[in-house]
């Protein structure tokens, strides 16, 4: 209990210290929107560098507990002992693993892992980004990308996201749209904020086949 209430006290301080004043200068990747339509855009975003972290977890507790460690490393908990500008949004990918078996031949999931991610500033790039001291934390370089994006607010819980992702998923085969890979949920504001007036999104990969 002292523990998971150290971690709380940590993260309400990073949050408050981020969002209270500032929350209006964070920035965020670029994209380019290529269309949109009134259920969804599609944007072309170029590479970025992210810290990730792997957490092992429940969907809704996930993104706090992955908090904390990535802060740590933003707020100088690095080689360098230097601090990196807050961005958004932290987003949040299931990463469980898959087993196959074979009679009859399906997937299931080995528990429930989700990889959460801080954008880092364009201004960086691998080589002058300070080298994390938590090994949790790992610098990766994301390439470009094709992303069908849905906007909602409102809560961050499970279930809305599953509604959501739902309701995203007919809109894109409606329109024949091939997707790859895990969902990811894209959080852009604190939560200090109403949550009816949060901004969330979804992200999917766009297949160029």
């Amino acid at each position: 209990m002292p523990f998971q209430k150290s971690i709380l006290q940590k993260c309400v301080l990073i949050l408050i210290a981020f969002y209270s004043g500032v929350a209006m200068s964070v920035s965020e990747p670029k994209y380019k929107l290529e269309s949109k339509n009134e259920h969804y855009e599609v944007r072309y975003y170029g590479p970025i560098i992210v810290a990730e972290t792997l957490i092992e977890g429940d969907f809704d507790e996930a993104g706090s507990k992955a908090f904390a460690i990535l802060a740590d490393y933003i707020f100088g908990k690095n080689i360098s002992k230097k601090k990196i500008e807050m961005t958004a949004p932290v987003v949040q990918q299931n990463r469980s693993e898959k087993i196959e078996m074979t009679a009859p031949v399906s997937q299931i999931e080995d528990g429930k892992r989700y990889m959460i991610q801080f954008t880092m500033p364009s201004t960086y790039t691998m080589e002058t980004l300070p080298q994390p001291l938590d090994s949790r934390v790992t610098l990766k370089e994301i390439g470009a990308r094709t992303l069908a994006v849905f906007s909602y607010s409102g809560s961050w819980s499970e279930n809305r996201y599953r509604s959501k992702l739902s309701e995203f998923n007919l809109e894109l085969a409606k329109n024949k749209i091939l997707t790859k890979g895990e969902p990811v949920f894209a959080r852009y504001n604190s939560p200090f904020q109403l949550w009816f007036l949060r901004r969330n999104e979804i992200w999917l990969e766009i297949s160029q086949k």
